[in-house]
């Protein structure tokens, strides 16, 4: 898989928190939709942090796995 990254995910508006994030201010996740290069992910605790740009298809991909019960919490 091939990922790149994006130094300040900040100036990139729309993220939105993973629906499997938990409820407390712990591990979350956030993701873009509709970004032209692919996916980015990032740490929501950490916005002028860069995110992982992944590509579409490998997000796809892993949200399946993810719902499908492959990652067990």
């Amino acid at each position: 898989m091939t990922e790149s990254l994006i130094t300040d995910g900040a100036p990139l508006g729309g993220w939105r928190k993973s629906s499997y994030s938990g409820p407390e201010a712990g591990s979350c996740l956030e993701v873009l939709d509709g970004h032209s290069a692919g996916v980015p992910v990032r740490d929501s605790k950490n916005p002028h942090g860069p995110a992982v740009l992944v590509p579409a298809s490998a997000w796809s991909t892993f949200v399946t796995a993810v719902r499908s019960g492959v990652f067990p919490s």
